[in-house]
Parts: C-alpha cells; sequence; structure tokens
C-alpha cells in the first residue's frame, strides 16, 4: 500500500485532499499567499476542519509564465518559518514544494516527511542525493529542460518513468511515490524555469492528459502510483490518488 508521509493513498482509499501554502508573495494566487504566524495558524487550522490530509508549502512560485526566481537563501527561510508554526499547530504531514536540494535538506532535517518536486528529481543534480540520505515519500511532476514534441499521453509517461528511475536509484521504495501529470506546466514559452517547453496548445495538452491518463496508468512501471488534480475550494487542492 503507498503511503504519502503517514497517509495511505491509492487503491480503495478515499480522495485526498492537499491544502496549499504558500509563503511567497510574488505567487499568482494572493487568497494562497499566508506569511505572519497568526494568518497560517489560521489557515492551517480551517483546512485541517475542512478535511485536508496532507499541507504543501511553498517557498518560491513556480508559474510558468511568471519570472519569480528567488535565492535558495530566501526560499528555505520562507518554508522553515511556516513549517515550525505548522508543526506547533498540527499533526498533518508536511510537504514541501521544491525542486532545489538545498531546500529540500532544510526542510527534511526539520521534520517535514514529503518532497513535492516539480521537476521529478531533474532540476538538481543533487537532488537524489538528499532523497537518498532522508528517505522522505516523493511527488514527482512530469517534466523536461529541453522541448518535447509527440502525443501528450507518450510523452508524459516517459517523463514519469525518467523521474521513476532516479527514485529508484536513490533507494525510495515505490510505496513512497505518487506522479503527477504536471497539468499548467506544460506550455509553448514562459518567463519561469520549472515548465516545460512544448509546440502544440497547452490547454489542448492538459485536457487530453486529464480526459485520458489514468487510462493509460497500467503502462507505467508503477501505475498505480498516479495522481490528477482537480480544482477545490479556495487555497486547497484535491487531488485523486489512483
Amino acid at each position: 500500500m503507498t503511503k504519502i508521509g503517514n497517509i495511505s493513498v491509492g487503491g480503495k482509499n478515499p480522495v485526498r485532499i492537499m491544502g496549499i501554502l504558500n509563503t511567497s508573495p510574488e505567487s499568482f494566487y494572493k487568497k494562497s499567499i499566508h506569511r505572519t504566524s497568526s494568518s497560517i495558524k489560521n489557515t492551517i487550522t480551517e483546512m485541517e476542519n475542512q478535511g485536508a490530509d496532507f499541507i504543501d508549502v511553498g517557498g518560491m512560485s513556480t508559474a510558468p509564465y511568471l519570472s519569480t526566481n528567488v535565492s535558495e537563501k530566501i526560499e528555505s527561510k520562507r518554508i522553515l518559518d511556516a513549517v515550525k508554526i505548522i508543526q506547533n499547530t498540527s499533526n498533518l504531514p508536511i510537504s514541501v514544494d521544491t525542486c532545489r536540494s538545498s531546500v529540500a535538506k532544510n526542510a527534511l532535517e526539520n521534520g517535514v516527511e514529503i518532497i513535492n518536486d516539480i521537476s521529478g528529481l531533474k532540476y538538481d543534480k543533487k537532488m537524489k542525493d538528499i532523497i537518498s540520505k532522508f528517505q522522505p515519500s516523493l511527488i514527482l511532476c512530469a517534466y523536461d529542460s529541453k522541448i518535447i514534441s509527440g502525443s501528450a499521453i507518450t510523452s508524459t509517461k516517459k517523463l514519469l518513468e525518467d523521474s521513476l528511475k532516479i527514485a529508484k536509484k536513490s533507494n525510495i521504495s515505490t510505496k513512497k511515490i505518487v506522479l503527477d501529470p504536471a497539468i499548467g506546466f506544460f506550455r509553448k514559452t514562459g518567463k519561469g524555469k520549472f515548465f516545460t517547453k512544448i509546440k502544440t496548445d497547452w490547454v489542448k495538452r492538459d485536457l487530453s492528459v486529464i480526459k485520458e491518463f489514468k487510462f493509460h496508468k497500467k503502462e507505467l512501471s508503477y501505475s498505480d502510483l498516479c495522481i490528477k488534480q482537480i480544482p477545490y475550494w479556495k487555497s486547497i487542492t484535491k487531488r485523486k490518488y489512483y
């Protein structure tokens, strides 16, 4: 059975809900941004009361269409400040949304259980060493630094398989990994670093993946770990674990 943190996912388990807490003022969705202690405490309490199973903390916006890069020091400080407040407010498992190994390391040293890497462990070559040492649960997104073409389903599966190979070499149990087809992160152009360039319309790509991906999941090495995003109210993202 797959577990993210201490929460069982997939199979006959219910839909799990991940509360999104952004500490980055540059993030595009302003209602998800919480930086003061009182705001973070109130938001986490609200998320937990509304059924959140995890809290995902971000310290730097990765929106493809924004230029929002900040230093690793700033990203890490934002995240750690929030993590400490969350830990004193709730017992929910904490996920940290980062592609940078130094940020992940600091988070894991401070009790974070899950790393949510939208580059699928491909952006920072040192990330594999960090996850090998700490053995966290992982959420891995489809990603490539090069322009990709071809079938949306085929290319997405290939990118996810590549990330799974990295995780396998880092001795991460497949029972601690879920996959994300990266809805919204495949674009023709963008100002950010963390998206995959494609030649086709991104909306059509995303819709085809949402529609068809679950029917192709058996072709993945660890198909039962796939997830898709479903819009949810306010700052909470609802994710269905297959």
